[in-house]
């Protein structure tokens, strides 16, 4: 009954296919973590929630792919594999849930949330509201990035950034509307349109958005230079 409910609410449909079930989340109607290759004797819903966001204790960030989602943890593909028993944060659809690390394989982790959560609004969470869409996960990751505008250029720092666009700072309150071209340190052009302004910070919605891997592999390098930087000064 809790499963037909939801189906209607939200317009989820039943996982066909093995095929079907690879290519979006799997959501269990369950409070145990999910596991690899696991036989469920409860029933399936599919979902869209496939991309997610996590934050490891010393503030670190990375986008996960969401593979099986339940009440109480997630099972998630992976760029940086963290340790068993390691305190993170998980965020899906804009809600950041404290959670424990309780399985590793390859680039596969099993999270277990610390506390049980309502599927019903996690699920509602991703539902397009007044036309506008979910807020993809945004990273926190410092740095440097070029913004053409027209024929002017702008260098500015990035206060975070997503498979769907970036916050940056300093620019000016004209180019809002305006299309721009953005590069970012070790990332290619990506073109996008100025959404908001607001002192001096604005919001750029890129014109398509970017993929998984590419943006996984992006931060991983970030984190890697960023590792060899505090190396050297220790030394």
């Amino acid at each position: 009954m809790f499963a037909e409910l939801i189906r209607r609410k939200f317009g989820l449909e039943r996982v066909g296919s093995s095929d079907a079930a690879f290519e979006s989340t799997t959501v269990s109607l369950s409070t145990a973590v999910p596991r690899p290759a696991e036989r469920r004797s409860d029933e399936r819903l599919s979902a869209m929630l496939r991309v997610g966001k996590l934050t490891d204790a010393a503030g670190n960030e990375q986008l996960i792919k969401v593979k099986n989602l339940s009440a109480g943890g997630v099972m998630a593909i992976v760029s940086r594999a963290p340790a068993v028993g390691d305190q993170v944060g998980v965020e899906l659809s804009s809600q950041r849930i404290p959670s424990t690390v309780v399985w590793i394989r390859n680039d596969t982790a099993g999270i277990k949330f610390d506390q049980d959560v309502d599927l019903g609004e996690l699920l509602a969470g991703r539902k397009p509201r007044h036309g506008f869409r979910a807020r993809p996960p945004r990273l926190e990751i410092p740095c440097k990035a070029s913004v053409r505008v027209g024929k002017t250029y702008y260098t500015v720092d990035v206060h975070d950034i997503s498979l769907g666009g970036i916050k940056v700072e300093p620019i000016d309150e004209y180019c809002v509307g305006k299309r721009v071209l953005v590069v970012v340190e070790s990332l290619r052009p990506i073109k996008g349109e100025v959404r908001w302004y607001s002192d001096r910070r604005a919001g750029i919605v890129f014109e398509r958005p970017l993929e998984f891997d590419e943006l996984a592999e992006w931060v991983g390098k970030r984190l890697e230079l960023a590792s060899l930087k505090a190396s050297y000064k220790a030394h």
